[in-house]
């Protein structure tokens, strides 16, 4: 019988970029102005869709909505590491994600006012439609990595969940899938400190989410998830990492949810405002533009001219997405199943008489 050997490990957090726009020249990723620059206008962007998502939200104009705002940097710092034909599994907080990826901004509206054409992916964006279920689509992106390794292709696949989701089995069975296959995947989990309303206390006992990697055979690294720096860095790690042949990573991006779970939730009622507030001093949005001024990479007009822009981006897309006109009802049984089924025939004819 050969010696049982236990295994030991570490597990690491990197910060880059602090709350006063201070960064760590030694660990700075390679960029330069013009990419810093597009960061903080994919930054900008997702703030201001964000913020025009929500107005929306109660003005009837679109449906259930979940936020991004505070967890702007773990998205648009995570994607802006992927090449353009890496493939995307998001759950359904990730309007950074598909933003950074260029996604056609007036699809994701159509997709949060209801109408499923909104995830009709155009064929040259490699994402994925958002996953509603709770990490259900883990397996997914385990299976096309090891998909990948199957067809030796250089792929890597980004799976992007809550901190809640690392208490479903599905995130389990996707890990493991993972491991077991030395699969090119990198799960980025944005610990928002909440899964509704239960705190991350309460998901694990586990002093970090990132840990759980180990227990699958492959690392795991917490990142300051407000630090776009931080997260780039460790997300392009993670990529470079999986195409070279080294397996999977599981990024923790240590973030916080500023706004409610969605707007069918009220956060005033299981936190308090000071949590919110020390919070709201670590702004990921905010601490990119003091590194910048301080850099000499802002000022002048550019501030107004982002703003600007973001937001005739945002608006040009409300536009398109309001003059496209609604779906058709009898669309929504489209692709349940591979074929028509007795029960979903009759509830078609329901909306479209003299329908299949």
């Amino acid at each position: 019988m050969p010696e049982t050997v236990l295994d030991t490990f570490e597990i690491k957090r990197l910060d880059i970029l602090d709350a006063r726009g201070n960064a760590d020249p030694a660990l700075m990723p390679p960029l330069g102005g013009a990419e810093i620059k597009k960061m903080y206008e994919y930054l900008a962007i997702a703030r201001t869709f964000d913020d025009r998502a929500l107005s929306m939200q109660r003005e009837g104009r679109i449906g259930t909505y979940a936020s991004i705002r505070g967890q702007e940097a773990s998205q648009v710092g995570s994607a802006l590491a992927f090449d353009k034909k890496d493939l995307i599994f998001p759950s359904y907080r990730e309007s950074g994600v598909f933003i950074a990826r260029d996604y056609p901004l007036h699809m994701l509206f159509q997709f949060w006012s209801g109408d499923e054409r909104g995830m009709k992916v155009p064929g040259d964006i490699n994402i994925f439609p958002i996953c509603i279920s709770v990490s259900t689509h883990l397996p997914h992106a385990a299976g096309a990595a090891a998909a990948a390794v199957y067809k030796k292709e250089k792929t890597a696949v980004a799976a992007y969940f809550g901190d809640g989701a690392t208490s479903k089995g599905d995130f389990h069975e996707g890990m493991n899938l993972a491991g077991v296959f030395n699969a090119p995947a990198v799960f980025i989990c944005q610990n928002n400190q909440y899964a509704i309303s239960m705190p991350r206390s309460r998901q694990t006992a586990a002093k970090t989410i990132a840990q759980k990697a180990v227990a699958y055979g492959f690392k795991g690294i917490q990142v300051d998830g407000n630090d776009v720096f931080a997260v780039y860095r460790a997300t392009k790690e993670a990529v470079e990492n999986a195409k070279a042949g080294g397996g999977p990573t599981l990024i923790e991006c240590y973030t916080y949810r500023l706004s409610d779970h969605t707007t069918a939730d009220d956060a005033s009622r299981y936190r308090s405002r000071e949590e919110v507030e020390y919070w709201l001093a670590r702004d990921p949005i905010a601490r990119l533009r003091l590194y910048m001024e301080k850099q000499g990479l802002s000022g002048g007009k550019y501030e107004e001219e982002v703003r600007e822009k973001a937001e005739s981006l945002v608006d040009d897309g409300i536009k398109k997405m309001e003059e496209t006109g609604p779906a058709e009802p009898q669309d929504m049984f489209t692709y349940t199943y591979q074929g028509p089924t007795a029960r979903l025939s009759a509830q078609i004819r329901s909306f479209s008489p003299g329908a299949v």
